[in-house]
């Protein structure tokens, strides 16, 4: 059985990709506990090219625009998120 081939296609987004890590695959990549989000999965293969390219700006152009773009994706979930909830109360702020 060959192994199973990913197709990133532009359609496709960031939360529909499988972009989490497993625990033992985040510490095994020695990342910090700051970056283990949903997008470590993607991080962990950008900074493996980075240490291979010797942190060239130019080399790992898709893996950062992967990473990045997941990034993005977050943060406007996040605040979707927090403006769902801030409706929830009324518009008052938690602050």
């Amino acid at each position: 059985m060959s192994p199973p081939t990913t197709d990133s296609s532009p359609a496709e987004t960031p939360s529909s990709q499988s972009t989490s890590a497993t625990r033992s695959e985040m510490a095994a990549a020695r990342l910090p506990l700051a970056y283990r989000d949903s997008c470590a999965g993607l991080l962990i293969p950008l900074n493996r090219c980075r240490f291979e390219s010797y942190h060239l700006p130019w080399k790992c152009e898709t893996e950062r625009h992967s990473y990045e773009k997941c990034q993005y994706e977050e943060f406007k979930r996040r605040v979707k998120l927090m403006e769902q909830r801030r409706e929830e109360r009324g518009g008052r702020r938690s602050n």
